[in-house]
Order: C-alpha cells, then structure tokens, then sequence
C-alpha cells in the first residue's frame, strides 16, 4: 500500500515472537526483497479495533506514521475487518490509542482523516539534548528554534514531537534545490538527537500552502511522510505563516493538514492498495 507514495507492506498477523525487525530489512530492500519504506503489522487489541506496529526500511521501529496509520485504516475497512456501519477507527499505537474518521461516499472509502494527538515541545518529549539556555522558542507552545550547522550549513531547526521526533526547517528558495541526500542523514544522526530525528525541508507558498521534502529517520528520503506534514504545519503555524488548514506539497503527492494551534493534529490524504501478495521463507 503507499499513501503520497511513501510505500508499505502490509501484513495481518498475532505472531509478535517473530524477529520482524529482520524481516522487514529483507521485505523492505528493493533489489532483493519486496521493496517499502516500511513494514506495517496489523494486530490484534484489546484496547481498540486493532493494533499498529510499524518498522522501518531499516529494521528500526517507528513510534508514529501518519501514511502508514490512514493505509491500514483503509485495509481494516475495506477488508471487512469491522463494522461496515462505523464511521471511526480506533488505532492502539505504540505512542497510545489513535482515532481515524471514515468517510465513505455510496459505500466506498473515499477519505481517512487520522488523529495524530497534541504536538510536545518539550527537550525530553523530542528528545534533543542541547543545554540550558540554547536556542530560542517560538510562539506560545514554546516550540525550540536551534540553529545548528552541518557541512558548513547553518540550519535553524525547529524541533518539536508529533509522537516521533522532528526537525523542521522553513527554505527560502524551491525545496528541490537543497542538498538533501548530502545534509538528511547527517542532521538525522546529529549527536544532539539521542533517537535520531526525521528532517523536513519546507517552503511556504502562501498561507494554505507549503511545499517539502522529507529524510525520514531510519529510511532516507520518502516521497511523503505524514507526521513530517504534521510537524510543518505546527511549526509554520506557530511562526503564524500559515491559517487552521494547510496543503502540504510533497513529491509523491498532497496531504492536508488540520490544527487549531491547541488540540490535536487531524491528518488526511490518499491510501491505495498496489498489489497483494505472498512472502515465500
């Protein structure tokens, strides 16, 4: 499955004793395996419809995935997994229990909005470790803007947590000009950031439009991530560039994004169903 292009592989399991974190660097690889950004498990929950549990391209396990969660809500729905009269998912995460609403025209699925929760400021909630008294804040939430120089770049990060890390960074000029490839890994493996962190690279367009690219922690540069729109829009918002809604452009494709500036972050956009298959061990 691949919502905006950031692609998946789905699988229907209870079976938590296997290593998935070692199969999903086998699925994940695009020469020799499947080829994904990740791999998505849909279990059994005792606290909501099912449970999420997403690894990475390189086996490492995401806490939060905002295309990953609309395309197993999609599955769960279009599986016949629950009630065909429900108009709300619920999702148990790893970061807590996620809402997803269904929108369904003459019977079909045609939009999922997930709840991605209240964005965290805090250095501890990121988490980044840069001292007392380092960088700036912004806004009434306190996010922390820190200027940090990689590769003889400085970039002022604005980081904040939607569940995962992030560190999002506002470009003056077309985001398909930045160094990305060179710069991505080096902020994601930066020593400030003890668990890594996801870098955005964004441009803002007018006040309901943005425009980004994505190196996704633990998997490179995607063509769409969902928290990364996510923390864009919580970040422009704050520097009040942008209003409540917001188109955040990416390469694979557009995801909306809703935040009054205090509750939680809705996120919306396509999920599609590519092929499905068999995993012959």
């Amino acid at each position: 499955m691949h919502g905006a292009g950031n692609d998946f592989i789905l699988v229907e399991t209870s079976e938590m004793k296997r290593d998935w974190s070692q199969l999903a660097v086998a699925m994940c690889d695009r020469h020799y395996g499947i080829g994904a950004d990740g791999l998505l498990l849909l279990l059994p929950s005792s606290v909501a419809d099912f449970q999420m549990r997403v690894f990475n391209a390189d086996g490492s396990e995401a806490d939060a995935c905002g295309n990953g969660l609309r395309c197993m809500v999609k599955h769960f729905v279009d599986g016949g997994l629950g009630n065909p009269k429900a108009r709300e998912v619920s999702v148990e995460t790893v970061t807590g229990v996620r809402r997803a609403k269904i929108h369904k025209v003459a019977g079909r699925l045609t939009k999922v909005q997930v709840g991605m929760g209240n964005p965290k400021f805090g250095e501890n909630d990121i988490p980044v470790v840069i001292g007392q008294g380092s960088g700036d804040t912004v806004g009434t939430k306190s996010m922390i803007a820190y200027p940090l120089t990689v590769d003889g770049k400085e970039l002022r990060l604005n980081l904040l947590s939607v569940g995962n890390p992030h560190a999002v960074y506002f470009y003056q000029h077309p985001v398909s000009s930045f160094p990305l490839a060179r710069l991505g890994p080096k902020v994601e493996q930066h020593r400030i950031f003890p668990k890594g962190v996801n870098f955005e690279v964004a441009r803002v367009l007018n006040r309901r439009e943005i425009e980004a690219r994505v190196w996704e922690r633990g998997v490179g540069e995607t063509l769409a991530c969902g928290s990364g729109a996510c923390a864009i829009t919580v970040a422009a918002r704050l520097y009040g560039y942008v209003d409540s809604k917001v188109d955040i452009k990416l390469p694979g494709g557009t995801l909306k994004v809703e935040w009054d500036g205090v509750g939680e972050v809705l996120l919306s956009g396509p999920a599609e169903t590519v092929f499905t298959g068999e995993w012959l061990e």
